[in-house]
């Protein structure tokens, strides 16, 4: 039957074991996630870099001679990384909760998976320093070498040892925290903390334990990857947002879904490969979006009532920072003057961030929900942009509009699809969501793969105006940005956006005066990926340029940077955030990968210290002092009884 499909034996089982194979990393790392999601309601976005931190901590327990000569360290094999590699990545992980994860637990679900974000970038950041993008070769252990011939294939010992034990860890995994007395216990600390208290547990320490064998299970993970796979910095990176896919699949902390779905999503990966290569890469995402239309909590995850969403917003409402009739105009001044202060191509690139940020800050700041999938919105603009001017040779003002239009239709598909779920569930399915759009863009033809849409022409505007003049290009899209910032300041001073802001600060109150709080939702999603395929298609013209750096994860992550430094939820604050993050990309260029580093950084400062951004501070003590001086006033006593005095 093979054969008369054009189909050989060898090649359809030896993709199954491949399947297989990631299968079980797939189900081992989702473990982990589930864990750390289920006891801790972290979204613990650093696993692929603890993965990977695993496979490193094999690799250099190998070169222990290399790495410290002169100490006469003996070379040490798989077997004692197998045993030795989880614990230091566990212990690596129990220091992390204690100084960082700890300082999040009572704060919005949003701001865990800010820091873990920020956390992965700082470690895989530093180990591209380290390592650069060039793979580290570990081999097989000799006693795991060869394998059996079963007639149609031949089967490493290698890879049967992997799948073996890799199930064996899930399903012992699940026996205890799911059918023992310690199981138990980390599942009551979770729910009733005080009532586990009394029984003289310590919550905290078991809490960091729950965290550090979450960890330790990504950390054996990647020793058993690394024979298989390179050891690399960016080895966790291409994993983990398909991790957290399967998580969403089987259903946000559930211990079983996560195995289940991890074996049973590698299998169908493995033989998508074999029938129809091109969706391999995005099979996953694919049901991951038909299981969320029937089940939006995932196919063993529990539905949940309705959390109202994060009320994460810096600014206070009556503040000068916030009356956009003072600040449109200042910023049309500002923005003329610029380019005769800075290079107009910098001061574009700053507006067309900023924009982004706004974007963004509409649905995040405004209406609570954190996305991860604004890429796809911003990216999809400036793809579709690029190419209808380039190849279809649209006007410039309609290639943009045709940009615009593609990234409302595609916020429309992702906000029917998510909208039904919020905080890291939202989160996850929009990131999910917006690597099918990137995965499409690798490999579409006409987006011309990893070279993108090159030499877009910038045209002329209305047939007039010459947009190749770097002062014309730079007006064009100051005009457009004022626009669209006086659009965004109507919309949260309607009565819609009053509306939208009830529903962030007390969701369950507004539905219960009669709103239909997913349909302003899903509204202001919509508005906010026109906006931001404003801001990409305006990106592709002025740059000439439409590459799958726009459509990456960190594009995403970028604009929520500069959301979090410049102030969450206040109207000045993605300004404000879009020129500190770009002015420090300029600045940094020259040190590579320490870019990342810094950036990391700066998502975790944020998180810790600077939750209300700058412009949010600035407004705290703006408010502050403004309240001491009314208290002074009223406390001062007569004139009379000072000059008496």
């Amino acid at each position: 039957m093979m054969q008369l499909i054009g189909i050989s034996p060898q090649l359809l089982f030896g993709q199954l074991l491949i399947g297989l194979i990631n299968g079980v990393f797939y189900a081992m790392m989702s473990l982990g996630v589930a864990i750390i999601f289920g006891m801790l309601r972290i979204g613990n976005f650093v696993h692929g870099a603890q993965y990977m931190l695993g496979a490193f901590c094999a690799w250099w327990l190998m070169r222990l001679p290399e790495l410290f000569p002169g100490l006469g360290l003996p070379s040490l094999g798989y077997w004692w990384a197998l045993a030795l590699a989880p614990l230091i990545v566990a212990a690596i992980g129990a220091l992390t909760e204690r100084v960082f994860i700890r300082k999040v637990y009572d704060l919005e679900h949003a701001y865990g998976l800010l820091l873990t974000v920020g956390l992965a970038m700082v470690i895989e950041g530093l180990f591209n320093v380290a390592y650069s993008a060039a793979g580290q070769q570990y081999g097989v252990p000799a006693s795991l070498r060869g394998g059996i011939n079963l007639g149609f294939m031949f089967l490493p010992l290698y890879r049967l040892w992997v799948i073996v034990a890799g199930v064996a860890v899930c399903l012992a995994t699940w026996y205890v925290i799911e059918r023992t007395r310690l199981g138990a216990y980390l599942r009551a600390a979770t729910e009733n903390p005080d009532v586990v208290r009394a029984f003289g547990i310590n919550v905290p320490r078991m809490l960091m334990l729950t965290y550090a064998f979450g960890v330790g299970l990504a950390g054996l993970a990647g020793v058993m990857a690394a024979p298989i796979y390179q050891v690399s910095p960016q080895m966790g990176q291409s994993i983990i947002i398909t991790i957290f896919a399967v998580v969403v699949i089987g259903g946000m902390g559930s211990i079983f879904g996560a195995i289940v779905t991890g074996l049973m999503l590698g299998v169908i990966e493995g033989l998508t490969k074999v029938f129809y290569p091109q969706a391999s890469t995005t099979v996953i995402f694919v049901i991951m979006a038909l299981v969320l239309i029937v089940r939006p909590a995932g196919l063993f995850g529990k539905e949940t009532v309705a959390a109202h969403a994060a009320d994460v917003s810096s600014a206070r409402p009556d503040s000068i920072l916030e009356n956009g009739r003072i600040w449109l105009p200042l910023l049309a001044v500002i923005g003329a003057a610029l380019p005769f202060l800075l290079d107009p191509v910098f001061a574009m690139k700053i507006l067309c961030l900023a924009l982004f940020a706004c974007a963004y800050n509409l649905v995040f700041g405004y209406v609570g929900l954190l996305a991860f999938g604004h890429a796809a919105f911003y990216g999809a603009a400036a793809y579709v942009a690029a190419f209808t001017a380039a190849s279809w040779n649209f006007p410039t003002e309609l290639a943009i509009l045709s940009g615009v239009a593609a990234a409302t239709i595609l916020g429309a598909l992702f906000g029917w699809l998510a909208i039904r779920r919020q905080g890291l569930y939202f989160a996850m399915i929009t990131l999910a969501l917006a690597q099918l759009v990137y995965f499409y863009a690798v490999q579409a033809s006409w987006t011309h793969g990893e070279d993108g849409i090159q030499s877009v022409p910038r045209g002329y505007l209305f047939g007039v105006i010459d947009l190749n003049q770097p002062l014309n290009m730079y007006y064009f899209v100051l005009a457009v940005f004022l626009i669209c910032f006086g659009f965004i300041y109507r919309v949260i001073h309607s009565p819609f956006g009053q509306t939208l802001k009830s529903i962030r600060e007390n969701e369950p109150r507004a539905i219960s005066l009669g709103y239909s709080t997913e349909r302003f939702k899903l509204i202001a999603f919509i508005l906010s990926a026109m906006l931001a395929g404003v801001a990409g298609a305006m990106k592709a013209i002025v740059f000439q340029i439409a590459s799958l750096a726009d459509l990456y994860f960190m594009t995403s992550a970028d604009a929520l940077l500069m959301t979090l430094i410049g102030g969450v939820g206040s109207l000045l604050g993605p300004v404000v955030g879009a020129i500190v993050v770009v002015t420090m990309q300029k600045e940094f260029a020259t040190l590579g990968s320490w870019v990342v580093v810094v950036q990391g950084t700066a998502f975790v400062l944020c998180v810790l210290f600077l939750r209300k951004g700058i412009v949010g501070t600035l407004e705290g003590w703006l408010a502050t002092r403004a309240e001491r001086k009314r208290r002074g006033g009223a406390l001062a006593p007569p004139a009379s009884l000072r000059s008496a005095h």
